[in-house]
């Protein structure tokens, strides 16, 4: 068996990436060796392979869920945003250079398409099954003639698709409608159905509309998701979530000593793996918050200010919004700071950046005797230490090359000897990102923050959050058992799209008319030069990391 299945979405966030990982989850627990893929993700959340590559976070999260070692062949192109209008491209796990949103979709997103079907072949080549997400809404219809995540990935491995909607937004059978009527009909070919995710109430209620959808579409509905509270899975946009306010789900147990201990995150532009705080929110009796005004920094315990793919522009922001005054007074008054990445350069000296904003050289906060200068080259790395007597995992991803010139060690080699980062008071600061996860350091890390803020907190003994985090995946694999017609979902991987499926009109904007559905073994047909989305679409060779120009 070498199957797979595309899981596509009606929309950003609909939950093609729990999904995907719930999908994933269950074909291990049925001892299918499964593999997740994401051709091209855009995400501020990334993640370091064991062999230095950059991934797109979710994608090493749906390995976890698939119990396999995630790598670059997962996840071929990340875009990182670097504004509305621009991002920086990592190509199997190396960045070459930054481009326009204009850019990559006007011909460089089509050259990328046979580096990215080559990764699916080895993985298929490998595991017995590949599970596929798409990105945003496959009905883009501006950007179908350049899709290499959504349909063209589907096409060119004649992929079996299942759209997934959002019914907690309104309007999931207009919007799983409308997505399959504006594909051309080459591409409905491979929409086999849909799934039906955060439901709240009772099923026999929507049953009546999943028929007529069925009815008016001639495909079926796979499943229907319940709505589940505090997954707690890795979000996947860091630009398109705004987290203002928003509070980070805890596991629901009363806090272990007498105390809760608060914990202020500064919601800074452009805000890049923001998962490093969902070890704190784990932790019984800690409450994580995303906050972006001074005020709302007075009764915090701890203050974080996070990682960012714009350093100097969060900098700016924080002094625009009175915050970087509220961590001066903090830090004099010696309450806790921490500085995750970019926000240990922000809590540095100055930073000299010619890379990422290009300002040159920029005061930063002072807090730390730090000075910070972009490389061109990105470190990338999965560093292994000690802090405070205890051992620490964590993961880099930085143009930053910090000088410390002063303060004590905080991330050393088990021997004294500094590995990363410094302290200095109350404020510390590190490059590492996921330091958080170890768990008796993160203990003795929050016994130290309580300590200083005067609470009578206590972190519980046993919180594992490893075990939290594969007991999250278990959860999401039960969904897809429980709730999903997984029969069903297993013929789809192991044949692929049923044949005779019908064309729902009008099609896609200056489409052919509907054509007679093949069955999916067999190949292909010969691209029509009369339909604008069936022109070549491999039309230059394949490039890798180290032959290909920066854009």
């Amino acid at each position: 068996m070498s199957g797979g299945l595309l899981v596509a979405g009606t929309t950003s966030d609909a939950g093609k990436s729990v999904v995907t990982a719930g999908i994933c989850r269950w074909l291990v627990r049925r001892g299918v060796n499964v593999a997740p893929f994401k051709a091209q993700n855009m995400s501020l959340n990334s993640f370091v392979t064991r062999e230095g590559a950059e991934i797109g976070r979710a994608q090493a999260m749906q390995a976890q869920a698939a119990r396999v070692e995630p790598t670059a062949l997962m996840n071929p192109v990340l875009l990182k945003p670097g504004s509305d209008r621009s991002s920086q491209v990592v190509l199997m796990g190396r960045a070459v250079g930054e481009m326009s949103a204009r850019g990559y979709h006007g011909g460089r997103q089509e050259q990328l398409l046979s580096t990215v079907v080559d990764c699916l072949e080895q993985l298929r080549s490998t595991y017995d099954a590949v599970i596929c997400e798409g990105a945003g809404s496959p009905a883009e219809i501006n950007l179908r003639r350049t899709d290499i995540v959504n349909m063209g990935i589907a096409r060119a491995a004649r992929f079996p698709v299942v759209v997934v909607g959002d019914i907690d937004r309104g309007g999931v059978f207009a919007s799983f409608f409308g997505t399959t009527a504006l594909l051309a009909a080459a591409d409905q070919e491979l929409i086999a159905g849909y799934l039906v995710n955060k439901f709240r109430g009772d099923v026999s209620l929507l049953e009546p509309g999943l028929d007529m959808l069925l009815g008016l579409t001639g495909r079926p509905t796979y499943g229907v998701l319940p709505f589940a509270h505090g997954l707690g899975i890795d979000e996947e946009d860091g630009l398109r979530v705004s987290l203002r306010g928003t509070v980070r789900e805890s596991v629901v147990a009363p806090p272990h000593g007498e105390d809760i201990l608060r914990v202020a995150v500064c919601a800074v532009p452009l805000m890049s793996n923001f998962t490093d705080v969902d070890a704190l929110a784990a932790e019984p009796g800690v409450v994580v918050r995303f906050v972006d005004r001074p005020e709302e920094l007075t009764d915090a315990d701890l203050v974080i200010v996070p990682g960012t793919r714009g350093t100097v522009k969060a900098l700016a922001w924080l002094r625009e919004r009175g915050l970087a005054d509220a961590l001066l007074r903090r830090a004099a008054e010696g309450r806790p700071v921490l500085g995750i990445c970019g926000g240990y350069q922000i809590l540095g000296e100055h930073i000299e950046d010619e890379v990422e904003s290009r300002a040159g050289q920029v005061d930063a906060l002072g807090l730390l005797p730090v000075r910070v200068r972009f490389d061109r080259e990105k470190t990338l790395a999965r560093p292994v230490g000690e802090a405070l007597g205890a051992p620490v995992e964590g993961y880099e991803i930085h143009h930053g090359v910090a000088d410390v010139r002063g303060g004590e060690p905080f991330l050393t080699d088990g021997q004294g000897q500094r590995l990363d980062g410094c302290r200095s008071g109350a404020v510390w600061g590190t490059h590492w990102h996921g330091s958080l996860e170890s768990d008796v350091f993160r203990r003795r890390f929050l016994t130290e923050i309580a300590r200083a803020a005067g609470r009578r907190f206590v972190p519980a003994p046993d919180t594992c959050f490893a075990a939290l985090r594969e007991e999250q995946l278990d959860l999401l694999g039960d969904l897809i058992e429980e709730h999903a017609d997984t029969d069903a979902l297993w013929r789809l991987i192991e044949s692929g799209a049923p044949a005779g499926l019908p064309f729902i009109p009008p099609g896609a904007p200056g489409a052919p008319a509907a054509r007679e559905a093949p069955h999916t073994t067999v190949p292909p047909k010969p691209l029509d030069p009369a339909d604008p989305l069936e022109q070549p679409e491999q039309t230059q060779p394949l490039e890798t990391a180290a032959t290909k120009e920066a854009p």
